[in-house]
């Protein structure tokens, strides 16, 4: 039995990692077969089969996350997707985890700011337990004594190591000053203050009102079919309430421009830098998207880094990216260096970013980019995972069932002239710095 277990539990682990070898060419291969499967209950999925692996990935979002817990009850929604798999109907905690463990059934939750995740694998034989164990979590979790206080403890050491992490602390800081007064300026994890104030009450609350069929999307890829999953996903998620019980999030702009400074004895300090963003329904998304790889998105080949490491050697790495948050999208970006180099790093990045906005970028610049862009993107196909949580993100962001077939001919339809239009528009606000350590000649200019 044992040698049976760890055997299961091997070949999971060699599929997980697989690639699907049918997607590998071009994503327009898999967009044909992409389905939406809508269950009686009115549970519903996008679809990939990849029969050749005898697994599948499923993964699920809700609109809720952190942005739904209640004030003074900061991390709440952390803090109940640590618990969703410590025991849940007749299984206590240690029981549910060894029917997890002995059937190589992999079931996680996870909590952002405006949603509410979780994910599962499973090999096709202990499917049918697989998806009876997700329903009892999302649907019968028993919030016992022990497990609660052991992952309030486990939340309580983490937030502790973080205090000692300067990225933590520096992005922290810059969301409580940019989202002041708004849900988005709160910690996602809570605080030590906040996660002693959760009780079951608000566990089960949570759970049971924000957790909807109508805010639930769901992303699966493998070996099955859509009749065979039907009845799954209504086990699963039937028993959700139909409508959710949400708090009204408003969409917002951040304060941005200036400098905040916190002070750590450390010989680097950490950077976190930004201002608002392009919505991810906006015409214009992808031309932002593209300026954004050229500035800062594009790793080695971008001109942050190029300025700022190559050229000048003050640090690592930089980097820029678009962040999609529902109420106000962003433009954040970081860079690590030392002390003695963080005002000329500062520096540096203002000057590239007023560039863009000002000469925009050259066609060279941008055909580099799209062929990166759209030549890339099939390795984001590669495995069951990749694919479920694409798939659940294209439902989240309403991008519609033949997203991957459309979503390089986004990236080759814009031209030199939306891009560098789009550099203007992106740009045209000033940069908020948040700085964590010890920089020399540097002081806090809250703006």
């Amino acid at each position: 039995m044992i040698a049976a277990r760890l055997s299961r539990r091997a070949f999971l682990g060699s599929l997980i990692g697989a690639p699907l070898v049918t997607l590998l060419s071009t994503p327009a291969k898999a967009q044909g077969r992409v389905e939406e499967v809508i269950t009686s209950r009115g549970v519903r999925a996008l679809l990939l089969r990849e029969p050749t692996l005898p697994f599948i990935s499923l993964s699920f979002q809700f609109e809720a996350g952190a942005a739904q817990d209640p004030e003074g009850r900061e991390g709440l929604a952390h803090m109940l997707s640590g618990l969703l798999d410590e025991g849940a109907g007749p299984y206590d905690s240690e029981a549910f985890r060894r029917a997890l463990e002995d059937n190589a059934i992999r079931l996680s939750f996870d909590a952002d700011r405006d949603t509410f995740s979780g994910e599962l694998k499973t090999l096709n034989d202990t499917r049918a337990l697989a998806f009876e164990l997700l329903a009892l979590a999302l649907n019968q979790p028993r919030f016992d004594e022990e497990p609660t206080e052991r992952i309030r403890q486990q939340l309580l050491a983490d937030l502790r190591r973080r205090e000692t992490d300067p990225n933590y602390r520096a992005a922290r800081q810059w969301f409580a000053h940019a989202f002041a007064g708004h849900p988005y300026a709160r910690p996602t994890r809570g605080t030590p203050e906040s996660l002693a104030r959760i009780e079951v009450e608000d566990l089960r609350a949570y759970q049971s009102r924000k957790l909807a069929r109508a805010n639930l999307h769901i992303g699966v890829a493998g070996d099955i079919t859509a009749e065979e999953l039907v009845p799954l996903l209504d086990q699963a998620f039937g028993p959700l309430i139909e409508e959710p019980e949400l708090a009204p999030v408003v969409e917002t702009q951040p304060r941005t421009g200036g400098l905040l400074l916190e002070r750590m004895p450390i010989p680097q300090s950490v950077v976190t830098f930004g201002h608002g963003g392009i919505d991810r329904q906006d015409p214009d998304y992808y031309a932002a998207y593209v300026v954004n790889y050229v500035l800062g998105g594009g790793g080695f080949s971008s001109r942050l880094t190029e300025e700022i490491r190559e050229k000048r050697g003050l640090a690592y790495g930089v980097y820029t990216y678009l962040y999609d948050a529902r109420r106000a999208p962003l433009w954040l970006g970081g860079v690590a260096t030392r002390n003695d180099q963080v005002r000329r790093s500062i520096e540096l990045v203002e000057s590239e970013v007023a560039r863009i906005a000002r000469e925009g970028i050259a066609a060279r610049e941008l055909e580099d980019a799209k062929t990166y862009l759209t030549g890339s993107f099939p390795l984001r196909l590669t495995s069951n995972d990749r694919v479920a949580r694409m798939l659940a993100a294209i439902s989240l962001q309403r991008l519609g069932r033949d997203y991957l077939e459309r979503r390089n001919s986004y990236i080759e339809a814009v031209s030199l002239e939306d891009a560098n239009r789009v550099a203007r528009r992106l740009f045209d606000e000033p940069i908020l710095f948040s700085v964590v350590g010890d920089p020399e000649g540097l002081e806090a200019q809250p703006g």
